[in-house]
């Protein structure tokens, strides 16, 4: 006689998808199976579209005041759950026929079997027009854990790890990592399931990788409270230690009342600089964040957040002095809405990439607008102040020069490590990002001069792992990857490298502004993380065009501009010259600091706010 299995189905706003989740259940040829169905708080139309199934006897219906989280979900159905045998199907997946009778065969064939686990259909990427997923293992998919939809377990007394301990997208540290200790994970050897590729799975969503992140996290889910948080990237974040050691800034009273509107890239601690003056922050921000896109609520400082849905009543009530629209192509959309709805606050429109993303994606027009409308306008740059007078306009229009991922003067610290070229006599640069313009070929020269290259974060070595693995293919042990540096051991970590590359490119301009490309306007945000460290910049000898971060680093006297590889290992050789260098950026990196500029960027908010109620 067969045994009981319980299945516990998840569900957070998946209405579009359950019902062929449910489906796949009912069409199963294992029969005796029972369903824990959990609605985790959806706000969606979920319950209307189970309804004729959750009449069913075997079905068990529970339904959260808010959202708890995978974790506090899975450990309650297996608590609800009558059998030991437990399934899992998260309700964007579906089950093959015959998916639970060839689980079950295959668990109970031995009592040293505590989980069984079936081969999956997984990304439908490469072939959009089928609409199936083509990739197929009969195990692990590459680079993930085992997913919930493929797996039966025996019930034991672990628990799935939940969102109040931390959030991670790693299933093996949620459960697995526990169960395996109680016995053998074993294979069915069939495929049996499909993990339903699409956006808003809860591996993306919590995954840089795909766009994700615990900003996005918190956002998708509607979550106010600091979290523990996983980074794909390898990064540990404990918003809770955050909230306790900074939500101490004072605001003084009689100071700007500042509306950030959009999202901070990288670097968004800056905004405490703000707080520490006295000024009072709200922020507005942007609903559909990518991976280098920061937006609240943040765990630092003590930034007051607005819904849109309430948007102008809200304004209406805080009456702030000036809006600070920021600061990439996401946050267009937004900050054009709140400036066309706001039109008597002045509004400081901040952009830094790109432009052409804008006229990729159809909100050219809305980017000029805001150029064109705002009260003050906010450049990274020179070059790009000019670049961008040839389209806006109106060049008499109140601006100011401000690069928009500047790191806070708190992760300056003031002691350098130890050269590693002064212990084993080779010279080490560092990479603070992807490998930008370098083919595995170029380390393959500079290796020859005895030069290493040290690449930080598992998300870009995951992303760039072809890359990686030509790389350690042609001089092995020149590439040396490394965990993620957090901001506040950049000085320590990354000092003790000879020095670090921006973006490599060739322009192509040839002097003519109207034909500079994004790289020829850009300032790379690792710009900065390399000088709160100390290291000269690498970047390719872009003479003769107009390159904006080539301009930066020719006048601070902090570049290693190169024409070719075997000059550029004889440049970094040259033990003198970059000792000069490295002086050179030492001295001058407080000038890469937001604190730097915090009290100009004010008397210009003053300026703004002057000329709009002199009009």
């Amino acid at each position: 006689m067969q045994n009981f299995i319980s299945v516990i189905m998840p569900t957070y706003n998946q209405g579009a998808f359950i019902r062929r989740s449910l489906t796949s259940l009912f069409a199963q040829d294992f029969k005796n199976w029972e369903l824990i169905l959990i609605n985790d708080g959806s706000t969606d139309y979920t319950e209307q579209v189970i309804e004729d199934y959750i009449d069913d006897s075997r079905v068990r219906y529970y339904k959260n005041d808010q959202n708890k989280g995978l974790g506090f979900c899975l450990n309650l159905g297996i608590l609800y759950a009558k059998h030991e045998f437990i399934c899992y199907l998260p309700s964007d997946d579906i089950y093959y026929a015959n998916h639970l009778s060839s689980l079950y065969n295959t668990l109970s064939k031995t009592d040293a079997s505590v989980l069984s686990y079936s081969g999956l259909y997984y990304d439908n990427t490469d072939n959009y027009a089928n609409g199936l997923s083509i990739k197929k293992v009969l195990g692990m998919i590459p680079d993930q854990s085992l997913q919930l939809v493929q797996v039966m377990h025996k019930k034991k007394y672990c628990q799935w790890v939940e969102r109040e301990e931390f959030v991670t997208g790693n299933l093996n540290k949620m459960f697995w990592g526990q169960l395996s200790k109680e016995g053998t994970f074993v294979g069915t050897g069939t495929v049996t399931c499909e993990w339903v590729s699409h956006p808003h799975q809860r591996h993306k969503i919590v995954s840089e990788k795909y766009g994700g992140g615990i900003h996005f996290y918190k956002k998708h889910y509607s979550i106010k409270a600091p979290l523990k948080f996983y980074t794909e990237s390898g990064n540990y974040i404990n918003e809770k230690t955050q909230s306790a050691k900074n939500r101490n800034i004072s605001i003084t009273p009689g100071k700007l009342k500042i509306l950030i509107v959009g999202e901070l890239g990288f670097n968004p601690e800056r905004l405490t600089v703000f707080e520490k003056e006295g000024h009072r922050l709200f922020g507005l921000w942007i609903s559909n964040p990518d991976i280098q896109n920061a937006i609240g609520p943040f765990s630092f400082g003590n930034i007051i957040d607005l819904e849109i849905e309430n948007l102008q009543t809200q304004i209406e009530e805080i009456k702030p002095d000036i809006i600070y629209a920021l600061l990439n192509t996401q946050a267009v959309r937004l900050a054009h809405y709140v400036m066309r709805s706001n039109p008597n606050i002045p509004i400081v429109w901040h952009f830094k990439e790109g432009p052409f993303f804008c006229r990729n994606r159809g909100i050219w027009k809305e980017m000029v607008e805001l150029f064109y409308n705002a009260d003050g306008r906010i450049y990274i740059n020179q070059q790009c102040k000019e670049w961008f007078d040839q389209f806006i306009g109106d060049k008499n229009r109140l601006s100011y020069i401000l690069d928009g991922d500047l790191p806070p003067l708190k992760w300056f610290a003031n002691e350098r490590s130890t050269l590693l070229s002064n212990m084993d006599g080779n010279i080490h640069t560092v990479i603070a990002g992807r490998p930008y313009g370098i083919k595995p070929s170029d380390i393959a020269i500079l290796a020859k001069h005895n030069i290493y290259l040290h690449l930080y974060g598992e998300f870009y070595q995951s992303k760039w792992k072809n890359w990686v693995k030509e790389v350690h293919k042609l001089c092995g042990e020149y590439l040396q990857l490394h965990t993620y540096c957090k901001p506040k051991d950049w000085t320590k970590e990354l000092s003790k490298y000879d020095a670090g590359w921006l973006h490599c490119f060739a322009s192509t301009n040839n002097g003519e502004l109207m034909r500079c490309s994004w790289n020829d306007l850009n300032y790379p945000a690792r710009i900065s993380t390399l000088a709160v460290a100390g290291l000269p910049m690498i970047q390719k000898n872009n003479s003769g065009h107009l390159v904006a971060s080539q301009k930066l680093l020719t006048e601070l006297g902090v570049g290693v501009l190169f024409n070719s590889y075997n000059e550029l290992g004889k440049q970094l050789n040259d033990e003198k010259s970059m000792e000069i260098l490295r002086q050179n950026v030492w001295e001058k990196r407080l000038q890469f600091s937001f604190d730097y500029y915090i009290h100009d960027l004010i008397n210009f908010f003053k300026q703004v706010i002057k000329a709009k109620h002199a009009v």
